[in-house]
């Protein structure tokens, strides 16, 4: 007996977000694709990053900080929301509070690389996040100590622990001790 394979139905972000709690997902282009859970090194990180972007934030008022996988949509119909482990919007970008899935591109976007992920997705994820106006992605390595700071996918500075993340843009006078964000690690 031959088998047919069973096609997943293409479904919009709004549908996603509807389901509530279905486990770490993304959704490409319609299709729902599980993630892996990240593990404590990576939630630490994501933690402290968030953290200090929210201190800066609470300073100086002029956006919003999100984290814990918030969703942004980086391409419409077929729908495709990607999930970041931090960013930063200014209210200049989204004046409104925060509902949903991203709509408008952050300023900046950070990523955080984890054990199972594979080059190939990431370069994905950056081409997207570019794609939609995103003008900086932070790519954190935990295994190198380091932050890849992003202005587009061809120009790239490494941050290394020995240094200090400054912020750019909407986020001018952000500073943050690589040193102290690795300590603990």
């Amino acid at each position: 007996m031959i088998s047919t394979p069973v096609r997943q139905r293409v479904i919009t972000g709004d549908e996603l977000l509807a389901m509530g709690d279905i486990g770490p997902c993304e959704l490409v282009k319609g299709r729902i694709v599980p993630m892996s859970t990240t593990g404590g090194e990576h939630g630490l990180l994501e933690a402290e990053i968030a953290r200090h972007l929210g201190n800066f934030n609470a300073d100086h008022k002029l956006g919003w900080v999100v984290s814990g996988e918030a969703g942004v949509y980086t391409q419409r119909n077929p729908d495709t929301v990607r999930g970041m482990d931090a960013a930063y919007i200014s209210k200049a970008r989204h004046p409104a509070r925060l509902k949903g899935y991203l709509e408008v591109a952050p300023e900046l976007i950070v990523e955080i690389v984890s054990p199972n992920d594979r080059w190939r997705d990431i370069q994905d994820k950056l081409q997207e996040y570019f794609a939609i106006g995103v003008e900086t992605v932070w790519l954190v390595d935990p295994k190198e100590r380091a932050v890849f700071v992003y202005a587009e996918l061809t120009d790239l500075t490494r941050v290394t622990e020995k240094e200090i993340l400054h912020g750019e843009g909407a986020l001018a006078g952000f500073t943050l001790s690589l040193a102290e964000l690795f300590a603990e690690m």
